[in-house]
């Protein structure tokens, strides 16, 4: 194959015996080739804008801090090439911090083997996610979605009073506002301002709504 249709790739990483060494493995390939190597993010941008890669295997690490993720989201200035993140920690955040900052592919540095076909994909522009990538983005989302429902319901339970609360179940029970003043002993003038303080606190376009949003958070 001609240097003009092979792959070119461009190494960023501080490790130089593995830079050297992953250097080597790209240019055994037969449809790709090295182009240019850098161990710093300064490097990285000025390089990736005189050579052009087509694609950019990125170290998430860099001087001991994650400047790769960083770097990732300043590189589609200089350059339109694809970013793979490669890494030696197995870490869920980093993972969605990576494609979030533009990566397209995100592979553990120990299973170098998947490299070649990874830069493969990336460069005819269909790259498929590792799939332990994929499984560890997954993991962080759920993880995520969890912290948010914690805080919502934390949230909401701070902005109502436990008579609130119980105002609201009934609600959710089919009692009118009537039926819940006679039940509580309480005068309707009564229940018509708790249902105002409640809708007012939460925002919510009824007092039914409410009650749904407080049974969907599993408080009553």
């Amino acid at each position: 194959m001609t240097d003009v249709n092979r792959i070119r790739v461009m190494i960023v990483e501080d490790d130089p015996d593995w830079r050297r060494g992953l250097a080597a493995y790209i240019n055994s390939q037969p449809d790709m080739s090295t182009v240019a190597e850098a161990d710093t993010a300064e490097n990285a941008l000025q390089r990736a804008g005189e050579v052009n890669p087509d694609v950019i295997l990125l170290d998430i690490m860099l001087a001991d801090s994650p400047d790769g993720l960083r770097l990732a989201g300043e590189l589609p200035l200089s350059s339109d090439a694809r970013i793979i993140m490669l890494t030696s920690m197995d870490d869920k955040a980093f993972v969605v911090e990576a494609f979030r900052a533009g990566a397209v592919n995100y592979l553990v540095k120990s299973d170098f083997s998947t490299i070649p076909e990874a830069v493969r994909k990336a460069a005819a522009d269909h790259s498929s996610i590792d799939a332990s990538a994929a499984r560890q983005m997954l993991e962080e989302f759920r993880r995520l979605k969890r912290l948010e429902r914690e805080y919502e319901v934390d949230k909401f339970k701070r902005q109502v009073t436990p008579s609130e609360l119980q105002l609201l179940s009934m609600i959710h029970e089919g009692y009118s506002q009537s039926e819940i003043a006679e039940k509580e002993f309480l005068s309707l003038r009564t229940v018509k301002n708790h249902v105002t303080n409640i809708l007012r606190k939460l925002g919510g376009k009824s007092s039914k709504d409410a009650a749904q949003k407080a049974k969907d958070m599993g408080l009553f």
